[in-house]
């Protein structure tokens, strides 16, 4: 399995583009990594592992502690001679971050800690609203998740993340919504007027990329550094993990399945294409298995009605996962053609006891339609359900912030802060 591998045996070093302040700095994210990784650490582990010397090592140490960032857990007594261990975590009070999932079908908000734990939220399951309204519906929403913090965690705040399709105003017809309400979106910069709301930093990705992030940072790329991650919302999204690194593409829409070109769906409840292919989106999203609930109503049946027609076995469910698996079969087998990646994840807002039943049946189709010479990429469930989209939020601004990204060695670019120290990398916003 490939690691990302740190630079120099000492912390400090040249290069090409770099310097030993940058190089200091990847270093000690690639410290944060392990240890995440890992849950717990001794000096001497996380020296082997980084491949430091003990100096180098000491002096990470030393300058993550001084930050808030990581800490002693106790002593490792096993039984060899000398004196005992000291353990070292991740400090989960050592930084905080919003995250807010804005949708064509709601907003959502939340606070975790440094460990990735929820420790608040706020919820509004809706037709997404005009900006000026959902703007202000977020800011009086991170306000009131400011109050769980004291005053000195709030120091420690790195950012908001926001997670939200960029084409917020497209693909309605196939989604079954109205115009009026999302075309106004295509003229806002969202992140600069939360900016604006907020005053806090806000670090905003497609979000398909946004919830790989997630699962990059708290989840399955704890163990795995390459994998193809598809989520099942309302529409579809996706994300690309490669070499430990979340892959964005020129307009940050790398991986975006949702668009993916596919036959058209056999069910009468869909609508038709202009043309002789269709997206994937049509076919293989919670909003098309909503419009096979109730079709020809106008009506959008919500997460609770969705998961209720699971639980209760319509048969309308089993119409549109066999629908869902014969569009996701050939998407995932050109994904992995391309990519060569081993492992698909997969997640879903809802499941009632779906989602592993799409998952069973999507590598069984992979298998029996694989190629000659080639074998089937593994498929597993994401780790977060239906908190993977605020959750992927509000990873972003720990990933840019923490996460050992090559771009450090070739200088930073925007930078978010802890303590009024920039520690960031951030990426442009598109």
């Amino acid at each position: 399995m490939h690691r990302t591998e740190p630079v120099g045996s000492s912390g400090t070093g040249t290069g090409r583009g770099s310097n030993s302040a940058q190089l200091r700095r990847y270093n000690e994210r690639i410290v944060l990594q392990i240890l995440r990784r890992a849950g717990e650490a001794s000096k001497a582990d996380l020296a082997r592992a980084a491949n430091l010397t003990n100096a180098a090592i000491g002096a990470i140490i030393q300058e993550l502690a001084r930050d808030g960032l990581i800490e002693e857990i106790g002593k490792r007594h096993d039984g060899g001679r000398g004196q005992p261990a000291t353990m070292l975590c991740l400090a989960p009070r050592g930084a905080f971050g919003f995250g807010v999932r804005l949708g064509r079908a709601g907003i959502e908000t939340v606070l975790v800690d440094f460990a990735g734990r929820v420790i608040g939220r706020s919820a509004h399951d809706m037709i997404l609203p005009v900006p000026e309204k959902a703007i202000d519906i977020i800011r009086r929403d991170i306000e009131s998740l400011h109050e769980l913090l004291t005053p000195a965690e709030r120091r420690r705040i790195t950012g908001i993340g926001l997670a939200q399709p960029f084409n917020l105003g497209a693909w309605l017809r196939e989604l079954g919504l109205p115009a009026e309400n999302f075309k106004p979106w295509d003229e806002v910069d969202v992140a600069a007027a939360l900016e604006e709301a907020t005053h806090l930093p806000v670090f905003a990705e497609n979000d398909g990329t946004a919830a790989a992030v997630a699962e990059l940072f708290y989840g399955i790329g704890r163990h795995e550094d390459d994998f193809l991650y598809l989520f099942i919302g309302p529409a579809i999204g996706g994300g690309l993990i490669l070499h430990g690194d979340v892959v964005r593409g020129r307009s940050g829409n790398a991986a975006d399945v949702a668009v993916m070109p596919v036959l058209p769906s056999g069910l009468a409840s869909a609508p038709r294409p202009k043309g002789t292919w269709d997206i994937l989106l049509t076919r293989a999203s919670l909003g098309a298995l909503a419009r096979h609930l109730a079709p020809g109503t106008g009506l959008r049946p919500s997460r609770s009605d969705i998961e209720l027609a699971i639980a209760s076995s319509r048969p309308e469910v089993e119409e549109w996962l066999d629908d869902c698996i014969d569009a996701l079969t050939p998407t995932v087998r050109a994904g992995h053609a391309l990519l060569d990646v081993p492992l698909v994840v997969v997640d879903c807002d809802v499941d009632g006891g779906m989602l592993p039943r799409l998952l069973t049946r999507l590598q069984a189709a992979l298998e029996a339609s694989a190629p000659e010479a080639r074998s089937a990429p593994r498929v597993e469930r994401g780790s977060f359900g239906q908190d993977a989209g605020a959750l992927g939020a509000a990873s972003l601004p720990m990933f840019f912030n923490f996460s050992p990204r090559a771009s450090i060695l070739t200088g930073g670019t925007r930078a978010g802060a802890v303590n009024g120290t920039p520690r960031s990398e951030m990426l442009p916003r598109d």
